[in-house]
């Protein structure tokens, strides 16, 4: 993959990809849709903001749609873990959840990723 975020001066950065590391346009759309700068944003603030009620529940809105994307895309991500690589339970759980003992909770992830690719 070569998705690159490069910082290039101050607080600014830069991200660059490829066509074919976006094929099914989940980084374009994000980019596209506000969704990657509202959770940045989100990232970046304590305060509020947005200066209205609704500008906030847009913001809101695009952070949970990313999350939820990211949230979809770890879990097949781990079916690759399982099933290509072939770690175990507590590996995977140590490496993606930081504690081998929540294997259960990989488990669940691994689960839910099969049913998205529809295995």
């Amino acid at each position: 993959m070569s998705v690159s975020v490069t910082k290039t001066s101050g607080h600014t950065a830069q991200i660059n990809w490829e066509p074919s590391d976006d094929p099914h346009g989940y980084l374009a759309a994000s980019v596209e849709g506000d969704q990657l700068a509202s959770a940045l944003s989100a990232l970046g603030s304590t305060d509020d903001l947005a200066d209205d009620a609704e500008s906030l529940a847009v913001m809101v809105r695009h952070t949970t749609e990313l999350a939820r994307l990211l949230e979809r895309r770890a879990a097949a991500l781990v079916v690759s873990l399982r099933d290509e690589h072939g770690m175990s339970w507590p590996q995977i759980a140590d490496r993606v959840l930081g504690d081998p003992d929540k294997h259960s909770s990989a488990r669940r992830m691994y689960d839910s990723g099969r049913r998205q690719l529809g295995l």
